[in-house]
């Protein structure tokens, strides 16, 4: 009876172990980008406390804005490397400079790049074109061959591209390039943060 209580416990502990393990996979996989596109955790070059950081601002930042907006505008809020974009409409210069310092308060946050436009809300059917637009340029960039997909963000507004990553600038370049020659895109606003090309021997 010792012997099969045993194998119990060896058994429940390795099932134990096998969910945090799997949880941990689901975890890893959202903060990457999901799992529809098969991007693991080692394809980001943001080590993972900066990535779960990124999460925790994104958070912070949408909290504030809604307390800064009373329900007004439509704002999206991008955290990459501690780097905040703002996209989207605001009613007033005065929201759009509030919005902005509110998200600059948020702890860890290095930079706000604010790109909101002062403008009414945008339609749904904008707002799925700006989805569709983004996909297009996710699928162009996997035929590039000059960067990885994985490194480089796309959010699309309002039919404007802005690009964010740790990349090279060689890196940037061909990206935008890329960006720049889908078909409705407007604009391709650079909001990258440059790397160092890795030596080769």
């Amino acid at each position: 009876m010792k012997g099969c209580s045993a194998s119990r416990r060896w058994a429940a502990s390795a099932l134990l172990v096998l969910s945090v393990t799997a949880l941990q996979a689901c975890v890893d996989a959202l903060i990457v980008g999901g799992v529809a596109t098969g991007v693991i955790l080692a394809a980001d070059r943001r080590p993972l406390e900066v990535m779960l950081g990124d999460e925790r601002i994104k958070s912070a930042a949408v909290e504030r804005i809604d307390e800064a907006l009373k329900g007004e505008g439509h704002v999206n809020v991008t955290s990459y490397n501690h780097t905040v974009l703002l996209t989207g409409e605001v009613p007033t210069a005065q929201a759009r400079a509030q919005v902005e310092k509110a998200v600059g308060e948020v702890p860890q946050v290095k930079t706000v790049v604010n790109e909101l436009q002062i403008a009414g809300r945008s339609s749904a059917a904008s707002r799925s074109n700006d989805a569709y637009i983004t996909s297009k340029v996710k699928s162009s960039f996997l035929g590039a061959g000059k960067f990885r997909p994985t490194d480089v963000k796309v959010v699309t507004e309002a039919g404007v591209v802005h690009l964010l990553g740790l990349v090279t600038r060689e890196e940037a370049d061909a990206a935008t390039e890329v960006a720049r020659g889908t078909a409705g895109v407007l604009k391709v606003v650079r909001v990258f943060e440059y790397v160092v090309p890795p030596t080769t021997k």
